[in-house]
């Protein structure tokens, strides 16, 4: 007859190991995707109509042209896309760099100069970097936007990197993978749903930030904004704020399309 604690030590060797569920991806269906969309083109209906419905003069007329209101939704997706292509080229690879093990030493002291943008206040870090290259307009705002967004892609990517499973990392190198296949084939592949996460994130943050790069003549929907601030005009206002709105929406919505896509079959 088996003792209680020789039956608790037999049940425990038979019995099956219990590991983590396993993430699942949900899976969209074609209305979800159209939803936004939808909702979207509902809301500038909407903007148009409210702004038909106004009797409108001449300032707000002109401020609401058109062509004009063309140019500044264009200047603003060029700012916001140009500055996130400048934040992934320069946040992603120094993540990569800072999560090897030789820049412990001085991690730190990156991490903190990639903050300053963060900590300074939006219109001063546009302001400051004005200034200090002497030069206005559309270089000055990408030299501030990525300054002011370069920190959460890159603390995502070193996130990213970080959690992978040193089990699998020392599987990989068994196997005979040098540290650059590891990295490239394993490594970055497991950190891609974080990394999109951060360029996602930046994508939106831009699209907001863009805004203020009116006061260093740059262009885009703030001149909008600008106009009906200074004129009174709160039509002008509202329909500036409103597509700064649906643009950030929509880039939201395209780039989260991008990480269904991009992300790794199996996370």
């Amino acid at each position: 007859m088996t003792t209680s604690t020789e039956q608790s030590l037999g049940a425990e060797a038979t019995a099956p190991e219990i590991g983590m569920a396993p993430i699942r991806r949900e899976h969209k269906t074609v209305a979800s995707y159209l939803l936004m969309p939808v909702f979207l083109a509902l809301v500038c209906l909407g903007l148009y109509l409210y702004v038909q419905s106004k009797e409108l003069d001449t300032i707000e007329q002109r401020a609401l042209n058109a062509s004009r209101l063309g140019t500044a939704v264009w200047e603003h997706v060029q700012l916001t896309v140009v500055s996130t292509i400048f934040v992934i080229l320069i946040a992603i690879p120094l993540g990569v760099f800072l999560t090897r093990p030789f820049t412990r030493r001085f991690r730190g002291v990156l991490l903190t100069v990639a903050n300053i943008g963060q900590a300074l206040p939006t219109i001063g870090v546009l302001a400051l970097f004005a200034v200090g290259f002497l030069f206005i307009g559309f270089k000055a705002a990408i030299v501030g936007l990525v300054a002011y967004t370069v920190l959460p892609v890159l603390r995502n990517t070193m996130v990213g990197l970080q959690q992978v499973d040193e089990n699998v990392l020392e599987a990989g190198r068994g196997m005979g993978i040098s540290k650059m296949g590891v990295l490239t084939r394993i490594e970055l592949p497991l950190a891609v749903p974080i990394i999109l996460a951060g360029v996602r994130t930046a994508l939106v943050i831009n699209v907001g930030t863009a805004a203020l790069a009116t006061y260093i003549n740059a262009g885009g929907l703030g001149d909008i904004i600008v106009a009906g601030l200074s004129t009174n005009r709160l039509t002008v206002q509202i329909t500036g704020a409103g597509l700064t709105a649906v643009l950030a929406l929509l880039v939201d919505y395209l780039a989260g399309i991008a990480e269904d896509v991009l992300r790794p079959k199996g996370l």
